[in-house]
């Protein structure tokens, strides 16, 4: 992310004679780094060649801290010049081995301008991290309902397109605890694993809440696509199986979209009343099968039908997810739409809908989260 920081460096290193600047490769950045670069190598190179100080410039060939060894053979420079977050006892060794003065800089702004870094702008930029919309099977991810009858949760990664209101069934709460450690955008790393890794994070052992967050919340935000998830009693699936086809992608993209209505009200329990049994599990479980092989077939009829079976099986196992004022926003769709859920766990937040083509106004179009 080249910002004004980096030229007031440059600037400022230009004065000790001509200045020519070694530049992290794409994947020296993702091994250090565990993330993919804003801009590619060849777009940085060219926006550091083109600032007035810099002489020339070059992507390092090497790895790691000292990546730029290559670089220095290239240049042989009389003076190594790195900014004081950039510096460490290693650089000052290689220079004194090679006869090449060693000098530090600190991050000082021109004259009228904010102190910037790649970090503090991250910090300070909107995040890119996927919500999760679920599609089918929802609750089954919750081993007291699973252990009634093993079954698939389907769920889809979605691009943050809106900022989406918390408590709304689109796994914010989740979303927000992988802000924590990934605030910008998910790492380039094992989409499974960094599930699993924000499962865990999530839902600490030492909680007294005794609360566990479904495992689907976590895969559906790292998992690209579509997903589904098959439970058997635990907490985390016992497979994970992905769909990333374009024209599916496309397909479901152009037929469901989300309508706002309010945030889960505090002290809201969808779990009162609630009401499980094999049967109702069965409905549930069968239901997911069937829109996942519609999603697949692209059936636009039969995976409304389905859709609307997985969310009538989830309400007769939990009747608290239709809470005062829900019925009203379904009202106001019953002859628009060919079906309709509440996402998540429900009681208010979002209804999703199942379509014949986008409404031009009222709701809001989901992006899927392509793999990258």
């Amino acid at each position: 992310m080249l910002h004004s920081g980096h030229v007031a460096f440059f600037k400022e290193a230009s004065r000790y004679g001509d200045l020519y600047v070694g530049i992290g490769s794409d994947a020296t950045v993702a091994e250090l780094k565990h993330r993919r670069t804003v801009y590619s190598e060849k777009e940085r190179l060219y926006m550091v060649k083109a600032i007035r100080y810099v002489t020339d410039a070059y992507i390092n060939s090497g790895s790691g801290m000292l990546d730029f060894l290559d670089t220095l053979d290239r240049v042989k420079p009389d003076i190594f010049v790195v900014n004081s977050d950039g510096g460490s006892d290693a650089k000052r060794r290689l220079c004194a081995e090679r006869g090449i003065e060693y000098i530090e800089l600190e991050r000082v702004p021109d004259e009228g301008l904010e102190a910037r870094s790649t970090t503090s702008l991250r910090t300070g930029v909107k995040s890119h991290l996927p919500y999760r919309i679920d599609i089918a099977g929802t609750w089954i991810d919750q081993p007291y309902v699973s252990c009634h009858g093993a079954g698939w949760a389907i769920t889809a990664s979605v691009e943050p397109t809106v900022e989406f209101m918390e408590r709304s069934g689109m796994s914010t709460s989740t979303r927000n605890a992988a802000r924590k450690i990934w605030p910008y955008e998910l790492p380039d790393y094992h989409e499974e694993r960094l599930a699993k890794l924000l499962f865990c994070l999530e839902n600490d052992p030492e909680n007294e809440g005794g609360h566990i967050s479904g495992a689907q919340d976590a895969i559906g935000i790292c998992v690209a696509g579509i997903s589904r998830h098959y439970y058997d009693g635990h907490y985390w699936p016992l497979k994970i199986e992905s769909c990333n086809d374009e024209r599916v992608l496309s397909w479901l993209e152009s037929h469901i979209c989300l309508v706002p209505m309010f945030p889960r009200r505090q002290g809201c329990s969808v779990v009162d009343g609630q009401d499980i049994n094999p049967k109702k599990v069965a409905a549930l479980t069968s239901a997911a099968d069937s829109c996942w092989s519609a999603l697949l077939d692209c059936d636009l009829t039969a995976f409304a039908e389905a859709f609307r079976r997985s969310f009538e099986a989830q309400i007769a196992m939990f009747p608290a997810m239709m809470q005062p004022g829900v019925e009203e926003y379904i009202e106001q769709w019953r002859d628009k739409a060919l079906a309709w859920k509440m996402l998540g766990s429900g009681g208010g937040g979002y209804l999703a809908l199942v379509v014949e083509s986008i409404p031009a106004e009222g709701v809001i179009p989901i992006k899927i989260r392509r793999k990258a």
